[in-house]
């Protein structure tokens, strides 16, 4: 097998972006494969520095989203959002902008 057949695993995998609910009623919004694997790590002070001795936290929206460079882009997008637009979101008011694939 030569480089060019490996396959890198996280193309193969389906991305999806959530967002999380801190002890102070922060959101904190990111991307992950296994949003559950990555809840936990966020929950051990592991991961994003935002987060650390900011628990209990609590995961109150989650999407699928396909490709990496979409979540990515979508992460970014969410990020620049207003708390406000972010609580529609969670609650189903507003729907995630529409960006296309590269």
């Amino acid at each position: 097998m030569s480089v060019q057949d490996e396959v890198n695993p996280y193309e193969s995998r389906l991305w999806s972006i959530y967002m999380l609910r801190d002890a102070s009623n922060r959101l904190y919004t990111g991307i992950s494969t296994d949003v559950q694997r990555r809840l936990a790590e966020h929950q051990a002070g592991k991961g994003a520095r935002a987060l650390r001795g900011r628990g209990p936290l609590q995961l109150v929206w989650q999407q699928s989203v396909g490709e990496q460079s979409l979540a990515l882009r979508l992460e970014y997008r969410l990020k620049q959002w207003p708390k406000a637009r972010k609580e529609a979101l969670i609650l189903g008011q507003v729907a995630l902008p529409e960006i296309t694939p590269c």
